[in-house]
C-alpha cells in the first residue's frame, strides 16, 4: 500500500463535496496523487477521506480560507509539488435577466468566476514552482448562453475568456491552462438548480409570469430530463483526470455528446441559425396548454 508521504504530486480540487468533483478527487486519488478536496463544510469531507484524499475547508469567496489551503501546499511536510488545480465548485441559478436579482447575479460570479481567479492566484506560486498546470471546469455554457442561464453563462464565458489570457500568459513559463467543458452530466449541481429555479417561478410577479413562466418552467423540465440522460459524474471525471494528467493535454476538452455538438454548432452556424436549434430542442419541454 503507497503511504501520502510517498505520494508523487499533490492535486487541489474546489468544490469536491459532491458530483463532478468528488468523482474527480476519487478518480485521482486512486491515480496515486494525493488530492486536496475542497469543500465547504468540514463534515462535508468526511465521506471523503481516504489515505490519499484529504479533504480541505474551502469557500472560494472566503479570502482566509484560499490562503489557509495555498500555505497548506506551500507548506506541505512531504515536501510534494503541486501538480494542478482543478477549479470546479459552481452554483447555478436559472431566472430571466430582468428576473434575477443584482445580488444572486453577483454571487453567480463570485462563484461561478471570480473565486477561480482568487484560488488561481493564490496557487501560482507553487504552480511556477513545479510546471503544474491549470484545470479550469467550464461548461458548454461557456460557449452556448441559452436563455435564463444569462448569469451562468456570463460567469462561464468569463472563465473561458480567462482561461484564453492566461494559457498565453503561462505558457512561455511552463504552466498549462486546460479547460473542460462538461455537457449534461447527473449531479445534484442540477437538482440544486432545479429547486433554485422552482423558487424564482413560485416568486415571480404577476406580469412576469405572464412573460417568463413558460419559459422558466420549460427550462426546467428540460434540465430534468437532462439529469435523467446525462453522464454519470464517475465518466465525467474521466475526463478531468485525463485534461490533469496528461503530457501534452489539449486546450479544451468537452464531456458529453451534447457539448461537442453544440460546440462545433456554436463555432460554425450563424447566431440565428443557432437562435432556432436551441428553440426548437426546447420547445418540447414547455408546458401544455389546458
Amino acid at each position: 500500500m503507497t503511504t501520502s508521504h510517498e505520494l508523487k504530486e499533490l492535486v487541489l480540487i474546489s468544490g469536491a463535496s459532491t458530483g463532478m468533483g468528488a468523482a474527480a478527487a476519487r478518480e485521482l486519488a486512486g491515480r496515486g496523487y494525493h488530492v486536496l478536496a475542497g469543500v465547504r463544510r468540514e463534515e462535508d469531507g468526511a465521506a471523503l477521506r481516504t489515505g490519499n484524499l484529504e479533504p480541505v475547508v474551502l469557500d472560494i469567496t472566503d479570502a482566509e480560507q484560499i490562503d489557509a489551503v495555498a500555505a497548506r501546499i506551500a507548506n506541505d511536510p512531504a515536501g510534494r509539488p503541486l501538480r494542478a488545480v482543478v477549479n470546479n465548485a459552481g452554483i447555478a441559478i436559472n431566472a430571466p435577466v430582468e428576473v434575477l436579482s443584482m445580488p444572486e447575479w453577483r454571487r453567480q460570479f463570485d462563484v461561478n468566476f471570480f473565486g477561480h481567479v482568487a484560488v488561481t492566484k493564490a496557487v501560482l506560486p507553487a504552480l511556477h514552482a513545479s510546471g503544474g498546470r491549470v484545470v479550469n471546469i467550464s461548461s458548454i455554457g461557456g460557449r452556448v448562453a441559452m436563455p435564463t442561464y444569462g448569469a451562468y453563462a456570463g460567469a462561464k464565458f468569463a472563465m473561458e475568456a480567462m482561461s484564453d489570457a492566461l494559457r498565453r500568459e503561462l505558457e512561455p513559463h511552463g504552466v498549462q491552462v486546460v479547460v473542460v467543458e462538461p455537457g449534461g452530466v447527473r449531479t445534484e449541481m442540477t437538482g440544486r438548480g432545479v429547486e433554485r429555479a422552482e423558487k424564482v417561478l413560485a416568486s415571480m410577479s404577476p406580469v412576469n409570469a405572464a412573460r417568463y413562466g413558460g419559459l422558466l418552467r420549460a427550462i426546467i423540465n428540460q434540465a430534468n430530463a437532462f439529469t435523467a440522460s446525462g453522464l454519470p459524474a464517475a465518466k465525467a471525471a474521466l475526463v478531468i483526470a485525463e485534461a490533469t494528467t496528461a503530457k501534452r493535454p489539449r486546450s479544451r476538452y468537452t464531456i458529453g455528446r451534447d457539448a461537442a455538438f453544440l460546440t462545433r454548432v456554436a463555432r460554425f452556424a450563424p447566431d440565428r441559425a443557432l437562435d432556432r436549434i436551441l428553440a426548437a430542442n426546447l420547445r418540447p419541454h414547455f408546458p401544455r396548454a389546458s
